[in-house]
């Protein structure tokens, strides 16, 4: 019989990995960070000194959009954007990491829904306002800064209509943008779910990809927009001249979250069966036809042949993920937290004279 006095058990926190996961990891001398809001976890994959991975984790309530740098990660979460710093210089460590990221700042931006982070050419925080349908900044004196918003919102509401919610540089400029649909109406993007959704090229307010499914995470890279049709399972590329999007590979997932390391796409799963959202979409049929269930993990793309051989999966509590990062030159990263005084006591300061 239960003692009704023990505490309740820790929830579980599973890893698996494809075979030759950390040795694809250490060749690339690289290290990968990722969100997940339904836990309110980010976590940073790396590798110990013997070769295992090594999996570090902090508590962010809500954490979504990622930007990620060696030096620099920017994170959305509830209501803010916070910015962490790694303070380590080239091989110092400490305590067997090589990077140690700590909160440097705190933006509050109020619960707008951020989605998709970047940071452009000039060191500017931008980022996809999904409460309020627009692209939109930092504000010294607001809550945010408005930039753009899509041709066919008809004014700046709380009210959610068209779901807009990835954002893509290119040539370290925001220039592309994802929505569910093109609704002016408040929660109207569900209705358009299977169909409704677009690629907005912000420089010109043209749509260049139409008719796509619940489309997440536009990244430009390698003078290619690519992207990830979630509503059908397929990550693929658009073709610019004709509008087309070009399914590549079929992702066992409701897929979110994608970054680019060499020449090798890193993709985020989700497993999201009980959420009615994300059903009677045509996933569940490519699914089936595939005979195998959604996961939540991460999918490796080689981009020459489009061959996924390796893959990182979770069990246990951890059933979805919004975003994913590198961290290029990072072995063993981890990050300073504030569920204890952690934060208080680790202290860097430059190596100056007095």
């Amino acid at each position: 019989m239960a003692d009704p006095q023990a505490p309740p058990p820790v929830p579980k926190i599973e890893i698996t990995t494809s075979r030759m996961f950390n040795s694809w990891l250490a060749d690339r001398r690289a290290s990968l960070v990722l969100t997940t809001y339904q836990t309110g976890k980010i976590f940073f994959l790396g590798l110990q000194a013997n070769g295992r991975l090594s999996v570090f984790e902090r508590t962010l309530e809500r954490i979504m959009g990622m930007h990620a740098t060696s030096g620099v990660i920017h994170v959305s979460t509830l209501y803010q954007v916070w910015r962490f710093r790694n303070t380590l210089s080239p091989g110092e460590t400490f305590q067997g990491y090589d990077a140690v990221y700590v909160p440097r700042e705190s933006r509050v931006t109020g619960d707008v829904d951020i989605h998709d982070i970047v940071v452009d050419a000039d060191g500017r925080v931008v980022f996809t306002n999904t409460l309020f349908n627009c692209v939109a900044t930092l504000d010294d004196d607001h809550n945010f800064r408005p930039l753009w918003k899509p041709p066919w919102i008809s004014k700046l509401a709380p009210e959610d209509r068209c779901h807009l919610n990835g954002l893509a540089l290119r040539d370290g400029i925001p220039r592309y943008a994802t929505a569910v649909s093109r609704s002016d109406v408040n929660d109207g993007w569900r209705d358009r779910r299977r169909d409704g959704g677009v690629v907005i090229d912000i420089e010109t307010n043209e749509i260049v990809c139409e008719g796509l499914s619940m489309p997440h995470s536009p990244r430009w890279h390698r003078e290619t927009l690519w992207l990830i049709n979630s509503g059908t399972g397929f990550f693929g590329r658009v073709d610019l001249a004709t509008g087309a999007f070009e399914p590549l590979v079929f992702l066992p997932g409701y897929a979110r979250g994608l970054t680019f390391l060499e020449n090798w796409a890193i993709v985020g799963l989700s497993d999201r069966r009980e959420n009615r959202t994300f059903q009677e979409l045509d996933l569940e049929d490519n699914l089936k036809k595939r005979d195998t269930l959604t996961r939540c993990g991460l999918l490796v793309i080689d981009l020459d042949s489009f061959d996924a051989p390796h893959w990182l999966r979770f069990g246990g509590i951890v059933k979805e993920l919004y975003d994913v990062g590198v961290l290029p030159g990072v072995i063993r990263p981890m990050a300073v937290g504030f569920k204890t005084d952690e934060v208080r006591r680790y202290l860097s300061f430059p190596d100056t004279p007095p």
